[in-house]
């Protein structure tokens, strides 16, 4: 068995994502009880309604606390990943797991991180949305047909690719693509065009950000989102880190370097189980485990063979 850890991304926040994890765990309490950058974790992450948690400066620091606590709780129990991989801000949550942020600097970094984006995407009218049943080169070409700024922004798996840029011009590319033989597109309740070159900005506050941070050099294997292959020598953290915020997700990549590695179980860390749905479109074989609660972390680790 070799095992991946995948980090789910914003909008698998939900709320009083926690509560039970952090009743039933006292060890992971700290986890929650931080204060990054003046937020309050513990009532962001149990008591606030929705919308607020959907508020992309809340959603970050509430899903790396959420990523923190269970991975703790895998360690502790014997379950460890060979390699791990995030969808979007779930980046991060593989960062840690292998050692190049402690649980500190992955809140304080989430925190700051939520807090550019939010910024950046202030005053633009965007939208994004989810194109169903068109590959990559067919969807390129229904984009080309349309006036303003709209871009491929997350490649999930196969059949689903995200787009995102300017709210007329996102409506305007949902027509194309539709025009090209889309199944179906979906409007996600998003706060910015995130993952396109509109997120510059926030790029530019990471790269600062980061430059005053020590990280660490990674114990295991994390598959990048900007081109879904191992973090090579030849980026550093944070150079990556800065590419992430404005460039494509390559999850499905990400996926199939995943496999190629040998990874035949794949364990989700994060509210919901879209990470695993991903992984059964382009692996069916693969075994997933998604760890939502305190219930499914038990089950996850009694089938891997781990004891909490």
């Amino acid at each position: 068995m070799k095992i991946a850890f995948l980090y789910a991304g914003q909008g698998s926040q939900s709320p009083g994502m926690g509560r039970d994890i952090y009743e039933q765990f006292p060890q992971i309490r700290p986890v929650f009880d931080a204060k990054p950058l003046g937020l309050d974790l513990e009532a962001l992450c149990f008591d606030a309604d929705a919308d607020t948690l959907a508020q992309t400066q809340h959603t970050q620091p509430a899903m790396g606390a959420f990523a923190a606590a269970v991975t703790a709780l895998l360690r502790e129990a014997g379950v460890a990943p060979d390699a791990a991989m995030g969808l979007s801000l779930g980046e991060y949550g593989a960062l840690h797991a292998s050692g190049v942020l402690d649980s500190a600097a992955l809140l304080e970094l989430l925190t700051f991180r939520g807090r550019a984006m939010s910024e950046a995407a202030r005053g633009i009218g965007s939208a994004m949305a989810a194109v169903f049943g068109l590959d990559e080169a067919e969807l390129r070409a229904a984009l080309t047909t349309v006036e303003g700024d709209v871009w491929c922004c997350n490649f999930n798996c196969p059949g689903q690719i995200v787009i995102g840029g300017e709210a007329s011009a996102v409506q305007a590319a949902i027509n194309a693509a539709k025009g090209a033989g889309a199944k179906r597109c979906v409007p996600l309740k998003v706060g910015g065009p995130f993952h396109t070159p509109l997120m510059a900005p926030a790029g530019e506050a990471l790269e600062a950000r980061l430059a005053e941070m020590a990280l660490a050099a990674p114990t295991i294997p994390v598959v990048c989102n900007v081109d879904g292959r191992l973090l090579s020598a030849g980026r550093t953290v944070a150079e990556n880190l800065v590419l992430q915020v404005q460039s494509p997700v390559r999850f499905e990549a990400g996926l199939r370097t995943l496999l190629g590695l040998g990874i035949d179980t794949f364990v989700e860390i994060g509210p919901g189980k879209v990470l695993t749905g991903f992984v059964k479109k382009v692996a069916p074989e693969a075994v997933t485990y998604a760890i939502e609660d305190a219930a499914s972390l038990a089950i996850a680790i009694q089938a891997i063979g781990g004891k909490l």
